[in-house]
């Protein structure tokens, strides 16, 4: 953490007019300076400058800040990096003494990781580039589909080539464990190893700042699949990122809006037409982090996605990944094309001005949720009606407070006949559960939903497609909010999970409702009136059971997973040196924890494989496995993980409360044998020294 007094010093002594001059034309107006705003399309000045304030803004958009503020706008540096950018040009150097020597080496160790996967993405693209050269067959591809070499060097398209071992040419060391972790090599089973791009036209994806994170292909023969992106990395994520944002940057702030599409060549397609200021989400639906993304780049944001039912259904859900983040300062609408188009067909064929008006036509969020909602349930009955508001409940309080949102309600009391009171006391009549929503088209009747999971809901049968087993790449993660009874060394066995005489003297029972019991045949099941279970074997794999829906929150039938084993998973991916340090005796410490399979799992995958990073584990581990889902679902929060001080500390001692509490309960256990035999007195006094051994190493 970067103190607050050298922030305060650093902006004492940088000129907040001349980092902004370093993008913006600026010319005096009386006391301030006066320019075209950055952040926003304008003809006439509304950005200023104030040297003796040391702060800008903008009268027409409200972007306003310091300097600080304005690189982080402006060049889509994080915090950090606009400190150091503007340290750097006074000379002046960020502290760190606040940090650790073990937070300051493992700083240093992910700079350096992303320093490597940065080289070795460059050198790649440099090849792909060279290849597009030598290549007729994929300029020819290009030339086809109405590019010019200026568009496609824009873009910095480029070629693959045939080989299957093209990129050791380029890397001497073809068995650097770097080059998989990057995404740019598979190795298989047996050690041998390929390029995972082969006779694709390659795309190159950038972050906001400009630097190389990833690449998508695009197969110009027979082949599956048509695109391929590159896997999850430790500095690429197809949730975070959007294709094209960075070479869309200077046109999204002339046209002041952004055009958000389904694929790269909707992308490149469009700005060979000249409208440049569209980017791409990477072959997975819309997110949260992207609609802020879309809002830091543009106050207007479209969604033009293909004409087809598949398009409909990815609008619904960037809709609802815009909900939580809508305000009334911003504009974000739908373009639905004909169903024979897409973007870059209709303005190949209709033109760009065609393609400009349907811009100005496009749909606003708020009449498309209000009609997609009508749609779905036949307004001219009462039930239809009020299945409609229920629909309609859990997507109104997911928008903030704010004036649209009154607008909305409103709209939506008109369209389900009832005055705007009424609709205010429906809406207050039961908090709101977060939405899970049938696809667009789908209609809201005609599908069953089991009387105990309608009962938990409290939502109706709505005939949502269900996946079973995690089958749906775009679900919703796995419930990590179960909190176990608090741990003392100085307590006695844990409230709930006391020993049960009728488990026959080897399980634990449940708290109140969660029916919970571990017995001698490692198994253990939950029958809490959900259809999910936790299964755990011998080797410490568990795989969960249950059914979700479509919509956001809409997973059901899934346990708890619990907060032990997510913050031992978290720690492990936060801290992967950690792993270097496991040995058997370890491993053999969580068998003996109920419900930690996975994290045992993760460490023999990390051993077994090399890989250490999330996405390099996630490559390596069987997709269609429970690790790797919970691996998916951890990424978001491994982001926000903080360094911790101590984190061989923090494993250890989570180790050493899982032994403790392993023995308490066999002592439990014996106890209420009664210790009739020679044996089991002894093995108590055993148990009960190494129980003393425990408490006190606890304590140092």
């Amino acid at each position: 953490m970067i103190p607050e007094s050298f922030i305060q010093d650093l902006l004492a002594r940088v000129d907040v007019a001349d980092v902004v001059g370093r993008y913006v034309q600026l010319r005096k107006g009386g006391a301030n300076l006066l320019g075209l705003c950055p952040f926003h399309n304008e003809k006439s000045p509304s950005f200023t400058v104030s040297p003796t304030k040391q702060f800008y803004h903008c009268f027409g958009c409200g972007a306003h800040g310091t300097a600080i503020t304005f690189l982080m706008e402006h060049t889509g540096s994080s915090f950090p990096e606009a400190v150091r950018t503007l340290a750097g040009s006074v000379g002046m150097t960020v502290p760190e003494e606040d940090r650790s020597p073990r937070q300051q080496a493992e700083s240093a160790r992910r700079k350096a990781e992303t320093s490597r996967h940065t080289q070795v993405l460059d050198a790649a693209q440099a090849h792909y580039l060279r290849q597009l050269r030598a290549s007729s067959a994929a300029i020819q591809y290009l030339k086809q589909r109405g590019l010019t070499g200026e568009v496609a060097a824009h873009f910095g398209l480029g070629w693959s080539g045939t080989d299957r071992h093209g990129l050791s040419k380029v890397f001497s060391h073809y068995d650097d464990p770097t080059l998989v972790e990057a995404g740019l090599v598979i190795e298989s089973e047996d050690g041998r190893r390929y390029d995972r791009f082969r006779e694709r036209v390659m795309f190159p994806i950038r972050n906001a700042r400009g630097s190389l994170v990833g690449f998508g292909g695009r197969i110009i023969g027979k082949g599956e699949p048509k695109y391929l992106n590159s896997p999850e990395t430790p500095v690429f994520s197809k949730g975070q990122e959007l294709y094209g944002l960075w070479e869309a940057r200077q046109a999204i702030r002339k046209e002041g809006q952004v055009i958000v599409v389904e694929g790269y060549m909707d992308v490149v397609g469009l700005a060979q037409q000249g409208i440049a200021h569209a980017v791409a989400t990477l072959g997975t639906a819309t997110t949260p982090d992207h609609v802020k993304k879309l809002l830091r780049a543009s106050d207007k944001v479209v969604f033009s996605f293909d004409g087809d039912a598949a398009g409909r259904r990815a609008a619904w859900r960037a809709l609802q990944a815009c909900l939580p983040v809508l305000r009334d300062d911003i504009a974000i609408r739908f373009l639905f094309l004909p169903a024979e188009h897409d973007p870059d067909s209709y303005v190949r064929e209709l033109g760009p001005e065609a393609f400009r008006d349907s811009l100005a036509d496009a749909m606003a969020l708020s009449r498309f949720l209000l009609e997609e909602l009508a749609s779905r349930h036949n307004l001219a009955e009462a039930e239809g009606r009020a299945s409609c508001l229920h629909e309609a409940k859990p997507l109104l309080a997911a928008i903030p407070e704010c004036a649209l949102r009154l607008q909305i309600e409103r709209e939506m009391a008109r369209q389900v006949q009832l005055t705007p009171e009424e609709m205010a006391q429906v809406l207050a009549q039961a908090p709101a559960r977060p939405f899970a929503q049938p696809a667009p088209g789908k209609p809201a009747t005609g599908g069953t939903v089991p009387p105990h999971a309608a009962a938990s809901s409290g939502t109706a049968a709505s005939g949502v497609d269900r996946v079973d087993d995690y089958g749906h790449s775009d679900g919703p993660p796995p419930d990590f909010d179960y909190q176990p009874a608090d741990f003392s060394y100085e307590s006695e066995p844990v409230s709930g999970m006391g020993f049960d005489d009728s488990a026959q003297g080897r399980g634990w029972s449940g708290q109140p409702g969660a029916q919970e019991n571990w017995q001698s045949g490692r198994k253990s099941n939950w029958k809490d009136g959900q259809k999910g279970n936790w299964q755990g074997g011998k080797g410490g794999s568990g795989q969960w059971r249950g059914k979700r829906n479509d919509g956001i929150g809409g997973y059901e039938g899934r346990r708890t997973m619990p907060s032990l084993a997510k913050r031992l998973l978290t720690l492990l991916l936060a801290h992967p040196e950690l792993v270097d340090t496991m040995g058997d005796q370890q491993l053999e410490v969580l068998d003996k924890g109920p419900h930690l399979g996975l994290v045992r799992d993760l460490i023999m995958l990390a051993q077994a494989s090399g890989a250490r990073h999330v996405g390099a584990l996630l490559q390596a581990a069987d997709p269609d496995s429970d690790l790797a889902t919970v691996l998916k679902s951890l990424r978001a929060d491994l982001l926000a993980q903080e360094d911790l001080p101590e984190p061989q500390t923090e494993w250890d001692d989570a180790l050493r409360r899982i032994e403790f509490e392993a023995v308490r309960a066999e002592m439990s256990g014996l106890a209420a044998a009664g210790l009739s035999t020679d044996e089991a007195r002894q093995r108590y006094q055993e148990l009960s020294a190494h129980l003393l051994v425990l408490k006190n190493s606890g304590k140092h």
